[in-house]
């Protein structure tokens, strides 16, 4: 973590000891889910114990998307079709849903932060293949919230969000900047504090701290979340930063085999992960 002022270290703490934790259901189905014993009647007993995870992935496998005939009603049903890793996936997004701030004078856009972090999970979830080092499971969790410290900051520091955002905008610089200039610390370093409270494994962790200096964290799972982020960044799917052309990182470049567009091209059609990132994002 970079050096903090005493001050601004006391407000961090402060708003990371106050977000909410992260739903022990998603933790027991993540932890499931990894489980090679485990069966879909664990996992069925795990979900059942939460009313709103149980009533949302109901809505999602009856919803449009996915084009069932007939109607699913039991969670029996939904984790045989969707299967372990779609399950988990969505009980990880109702999970950063609920987290959310209600904050109108941060000018925060909720609908589209979720939309972006779902798009850079998915694609991350899918270049994860392409790599012997990384889990495409553990890949789309580190997508999912490497943005999360954005909420923390929008949640309680509004009006220096706000005034990050314009600022953002007006000197057409990346948010981080932004956040960097007029927080004191971007929303990496306060990601980071909110993964490792939640007790997420350390390489995950690590990956949201350094998302925006990945040489300082050369791995494959920093490649994955990194190019996904650029990805989303070069097709405008942002919460908002520079319009400078989108880069992948030399360490990023080396271990993917390519420049952003290489990336793009191996990544092809795309369109299933935008419209699974638009159903996420509306829960």
């Amino acid at each position: 973590m970079p050096a903090l002022s005493p001050d601004l270290a006391t407000r961090l703490l402060a708003a990371v000891d106050s977000m909410p934790a992260f739903p022990k259901s998603v933790h027991k189905i993540l932890t499931l889910t990894r489980d090679a014993a485990c069966s879909p009647k664990d996992l069925v007993r795990v979900i059942d114990k939460d009313p709103v995870v149980t009533v949302k992935v109901l809505r999602v496998v009856n919803s449009a998307y996915y084009g069932l005939s007939g109607q699913i009603t039991s969670m029996d049903q939904a984790v045989v079709f969707l299967g372990f890793n779609a399950i988990k996936n969505l009980a990880l997004s109702i999970a950063a849903v609920g987290m959310l701030p209600d904050s109108p004078m941060a000018g925060f856009d909720g609908q589209r932060y979720l939309f972006h972090s779902l798009a850079c999970a998915g694609m991350a979830r899918q270049l994860a293949h392409r790599l012997p080092g990384a889990d495409p499971q553990d890949c789309f969790i580190a997508g999912l919230l490497h943005d999360f410290g954005k909420v923390v900051v929008a949640q309680f520091m509004p009006v220096e969000f706000r005034r990050a955002m314009e600022q953002s905008v007006w000197q057409d610089v990346s948010l981080h900047v932004a956040l960097r200039d007029v927080v004191g610390v971007d929303h990496a370093t306060i990601g980071a504090m909110l993964a490792h409270k939640w007790r997420f494994a350390d390489d995950l962790v690590q990956t949201i701290a350094h998302l925006h200096q990945p040489e300082l964290c050369d791995t494959d799972m920093m490649a994955c979340v990194f190019a996904a982020n650029q990805v989303c960044k070069h097709m405008g799917f942002d919460l908002g930063g520079s319009l400078h052309r989108q880069v992948l990182a030399p360490s990023v470049a080396a271990r993917l085999g390519g420049k952003l567009q290489d990336i793009m091209d191996d990544l092809g059609d795309i369109t299933f992960l935008v419209e699974e990132a638009t159903v996420f994002s509306k829960l």
